[in-house]
């Protein structure tokens, strides 16, 4: 965890969407940028299922965060001008309660005790987290990915608090490919002998079923062109092969299980599953009857929607439908349709095309409550 996270009590006896309570829970977050004057400049931010509350380095923690290029001073979301708070989901292994957290009422992890988590339960929680830091109104709420469908969750739920919208690569579902994929990400894990139902030691946990997964994961977050442009049929030299005449013998498998075993170096494997099942489980018209109804329930006046053209996780159409919704429903919407080759992952890695929208998208609307922020102080000093 970084020497920037704050970790906060947020609740207790917190009733979760599928039924289940949690005795208490704490989310860690971390902030750039300080509150204006008008206490109108505050930004939450939802990361994906893999990262931590660390979206940006800070004079607390100088290591580069997973969003290092679009925060801080004279960046994208500029933190001159704007406060910045990066919440790591409820049923996260980075500060915030989750399976890996010790239940009180057993002194041990939670492990498959942790009651079924929801995409609603972490907007809710950080919700609560936003009311205790004092926030009356947040100038956006933005999310990618996983964090895209919980800011989507959070501008509906509760819509007086949010006056704009962004979501990036992400939807008002999944599709049943990302499904599929999740599903077996998930299934390989619990296949895994190490797992043991989910009562595993820390650390004796399913190693092997977690680097499988997310070596499949990684493939769904990237892009054939890419895979192509990168690594071709490159070999490694030597080849790593092993007695039986297999191992890692191209470049891209040595990528693949690089990536894999960091990753499973410092995430735990039930809040892996609990994630990865909680974004198949979204469903935005569970939040109205229908999309239209649940959509129609935020108040935000200005929305961003990014997506991307080789995106095979959540398709460049899913962005496209929602953007199309919110602008029937007479919102001013802006939608993005990113020609980049990084696939679902772009976010994280296309500096090129994303950070110029989102220095657009922050910087226009910067300027516009300074105006009216002007206009407020003239009407004033005129009465």
């Amino acid at each position: 965890m970084s020497d920037a996270t704050r970790i906060m009590r947020v609740a207790d006896r917190f009733a979760m969407k599928r039924g289940g309570c949690l005795a208490e829970v704490q989310l860690a977050y971390e902030t750039w940028g300080e509150r204006n004057e008008h206490d109108s400049n505050s930004v939450l931010l939802f990361t994906g299922l893999s990262p931590s509350a660390h979206a940006a380095s800070s004079p607390a923690d100088e290591r580069p965060g997973w969003w290092e290029w679009m925060i801080g001073r004279g960046k994208p979301i500029d933190t001159d001008v704007y406060h910045v708070i990066c919440v790591n989901p409820l049923g996260s292994c980075f500060g915030s309660t989750g399976p890996a957290s010790i239940n009180p009422a057993t002194g041990r992890p939670y492990g498959p005790d942790f009651p079924e988590l929801c995409i609603e339960d972490m907007a809710r929680s950080a919700h609560a987290l936003v009311d205790l830091l004092g926030i009356e109104r947040l100038h956006t709420v933005a999310g990618v990915s996983l964090g895209g469908m919980t800011a989507l969750a959070y501008a509906i739920e509760f819509a007086d608090q949010v006056e704009q919208l962004v979501s990036i690569s992400s939807a008002m579902r999944a599709e049943a490919s990302a499904i599929a994929i999740r599903s077996l990400q998930r299934e390989i894990i619990r296949s895994d002998p190490a797992w043991k139902q989910g009562w595993y030691f820390p650390e004796a946990g399913p190693v092997d079923g977690m680097r499988l997964a997310r070596k499949l994961g990684i493939i769904s977050y990237r892009s054939a062109e890419e895979w192509r442009q990168r690594f071709g049929h490159d070999r490694l030299s030597p080849p790593g092969r092993d007695v039986h005449g297999f191992g890692l013998e191209f470049q891209v498998e040595s990528y693949l299980d690089a990536n894999a075993r960091r990753f499973v170096s410092g995430f735990d494997a039930n809040c892996y599953l609990c994630l990865s099942r909680s974004m198949d489980w979204f469903d935005v018209a569970e939040l109205g009857g229908t999309d239209e109804a649940a959509l129609a329930r935020i108040t935000a006046h200005r929305a961003l929607v990014i997506g991307v053209e080789s995106d095979s996780l959540y398709p460049l159409h899913q962005q496209r439908a929602l953007a199309d919704l919110l602008c029937e429903l007479g919102r001013d919407v802006e939608f993005v349709a990113m020609p980049s080759i990084q696939g679902h992952d772009a976010f994280l890695v296309d500096l090129e095309r994303f950070a110029p929208v989102l220095r657009s998208f922050f910087k226009d609307h910067a300027l516009l409550a300074e105006k009216q922020h002007y206009l407020v102080r003239q009407c004033a000093a005129n009465e």
